[in-house]
């Protein structure tokens, strides 16, 4: 009985194989590499889940970690799929439910790649690494790194989350800001990674922070049993999150673990001030191209040109999905509605999610009865620049009347 399945790495868009027990990047010809598991061993395991385990790790036999002993783990995954039935009533979907990824160490599903990342990195014997972020990914990074005794490098933009800031700086990872957005950050990382021989741990750029992400997918999948969802959305900047849900989708069908009979439909949700996936797939093409001057709150989706564009777009399309822009007031507005009518205090991607529900089920898209699911990325006290407040200064002893 083996800890994990894998086999190799494969490029999707020319072929070449790859070992995963050495370090390995993009492919050669400019492409990221995707794990591969030997699905067909492992259809002979009694449990292909081992659920004593209550964390991501519960999927290590579909993970690329080969010894237990490498796993850096902080307790992550497992995260509540929480049915939302007031708002679902304002939007006219009757089952709508909520995946919170805010529940995970460092509060943002970015805690799910780092530790696979951060864990496949230990065991390839890697010592430093340097990574461009929005911010939660890169605290995310940092703190798994300080488990496993790595020395991260982070760059982000100036404009990024103070306090993601702030997590970067207390794990002792190097950091450094840029007065631009995360594309000029990750043109400082390659040069990093070019002169200095750094481990690059950008997006897509090493194999298996996707495979930390997909395990959402399995998860969601675990949680609805007989009954899967119609439809999942999901906020999109690099698109990691996305990929993986739809490679677990497809492993999980190719064991005969998923049981419905058709794939629920991906939702990629971006800004409408950085939404070159929505522009690319309304214009039926197979890759996006560089949004000028982007601009959102939602300042995790704001990437203007993913790497795995191409990835992300083939999950849309062979889901029967589609890809929905939404404004910045529809984000703040969403963001107050659902702390207001479900307690749920949701960072802007979320809040840009479910604003697409509701401009998919005014349009029909989605259906009355159909079940949707809404991922959460994180909590939103971690951005707490995106709500205003003003409340009235009592002095002592004084009244408050109606």
């Amino acid at each position: 009985m083996s800890f994990s399945y894998v086999s190799h790495l494969e490029c999707p868009k020319c072929g070449n194989i790859y070992a995963h027990h050495e370090p390995n990047q993009l492919c050669q010809c400019g492409s990221p590499l995707l794990v591969n598991y030997d699905l067909e061993e492992l259809k002979n395991e009694n449990e292909i889940i081992n659920k004593e385990r209550n964390d991501l790790w519960r999927y290590h036999k579909l993970l690329p970690v080969i010894d237990p002993d490498h796993v850096v783990s902080l307790g992550e995954g497992m995260t509540p799929l929480l049915s939302m039935p007031a708002l679902g009533e304002k939007l006219g979907i009757a089952n709508l439910l909520m995946k919170d990824e805010g529940m995970v160490p460092t509060g943002s599903f970015k805690a799910r790649g780092a530790a696979v990342g951060v864990s496949k990195a230990r065991e390839l014997g890697i010592t430093r690494l340097a990574m461009p972020t929005n911010g939660n990914a890169g605290a995310a990074w940092s703190l798994y790194c300080a488990r496993a005794g790595i020395k991260p490098y982070i760059v982000m933009p100036v404009d990024a989350p103070v306090i993601t800031r702030k997590e970067v700086a207390i794990s002792g990872a190097e950091l450094f800001l840029v007065n631009g957005l995360i594309s000029d950050a990750g043109k400082i990382v390659a040069s990093l990674v070019k002169e200095e021989g750094f481990y690059d741990a950008s997006t897509l750029k090493e194999p298996y922070r996707i495979e930390g992400k997909k395990t959402m997918g399995y998860e969601i999948l675990e949680q609805c049993g007989s009954e899967p969802p119609d439809v999942i959305l999901y906020p999109t900047g690099g698109g990691v999150g996305l990929i993986g849900i739809y490679k677990a989708l497809k492993e999980f069908r190719e064991l005969g673990l998923f049981k419905g009979s058709r794939l629920p439909r991906l939702v990629a949700v971006q800004a409408e001030g950085c939404a070159p996936i929505v522009k690319a797939w309304e214009e039926h093409k197979s890759e996006s191209k560089f949004w000028e001057n982007s601009e959102t709150a939602a300042f995790g989706i704001n990437v203007p040109k993913a790497i795995g564009d191409f990835l992300v777009l083939e999950a849309l399309y062979e889901t029967d999905g589609c890809a929905v822009a939404v404004s910045e007031d529809e984000i703040s507005f969403t963001q107050r509605q659902t702390a207001e009518l479900e307690g749920s205090f949701i960072c802007p991607e979320g809040a840009a999610v479910f604003a697409a529900s509701k401009r998919l089920r005014e349009n029909g898209w989605i259906k009355a009865d159909e079940k949707v699911i809404c991922l959460n990325t994180g909590q939103g006290i971690k951005y707490p620049d995106s709500v205003s407040v003003d409340p009235p200064v009592l002095e002592p002893g004084e009244i408050i009347r109606k």
